[in-house]
């Protein structure tokens, strides 16, 4: 499930105009983690549960992780329901 990249991370966080800060505090882990998740545009060098609530966080808060199928790995805002 966890599988985003620290692209991602950083695109998801634009998209949402959300300082890394403020990431941090709405997943309840400390600003660093979230700079060194980040700081690769692969896979996060954080443990599975820190990135796994950064990616639950940031889906609900609305994003939507595309995984690589042709175009390559993305993000973008979810379909209003």
């Amino acid at each position: 499930m966890s599988g985003i990249t620290g692209a991602q991370i950083r695109a998801a966080r634009a998209l949402l105009r959300w300082t890394a800060e403020e990431l941090a505090k709405s997943v309840g882990i400390g600003v660093m983690t979230v700079r060194r998740a980040e700081a690769e545009d692969g896979p996060p060098s954080i443990t599975a549960a820190n990135l796994k609530l950064i990616r639950i966080t940031l889906e609900e808060a609305g994003i939507e992780f595309i995984e690589r199928n042709g175009g390559g790995v993305g993000v973008r805002f979810k379909k209003p329901e």
